[in-house]
């Protein structure tokens, strides 16, 4: 797995992290961890709520560590998944980073962007 900078991400990277959102249930797993916070979910807990077969969910798991999306940590006889907010935020910086027509953007707050 390639290591991110916060501000840099390569293609190869970009694309390996947008090919593990571009199905259905692993986007509804991504973003069931991003809402869950540094607190994580387990697997159980994860399948329960999104009301997916806990083999399918841990096929979805293992391709959102290996494209970097989350992260899985062994706590006692638990796995705890967490999103990896510093590679969604790269991949974010990635995809807007010429959002300004090339500039670099002097907006912090996206949603007041007239450019973009």
């Amino acid at each position: 797995m390639e290591t991110i900078n916060r501000t840099e991400i390569s293609e190869s990277t970009a694309v390996k992290s947008l090919a593990a959102l571009a199905q259905a249930q692993r986007l509804r797993a991504f973003r069931a961890l991003v809402v869950a916070g540094s607190d994580g979910l387990t697997p159980g807990a994860m399948a329960e709520r999104l009301d997916i077969a806990a083999s399918a969910l841990s096929f979805h798991l293992k391709e959102l560590v290996h494209s970097g999306l989350a992260s899985c940590e062994p706590r006692g006889r638990y796995l705890i998944y967490r999103a990896n907010f510093d590679h969604m935020t790269a991949l974010l910086a990635y995809l807007t980073e010429h959002c300004c027509q090339g500039q670099n953007c002097a907006v912090t707050d996206l949603n007041a962007c007239q450019t973009c």
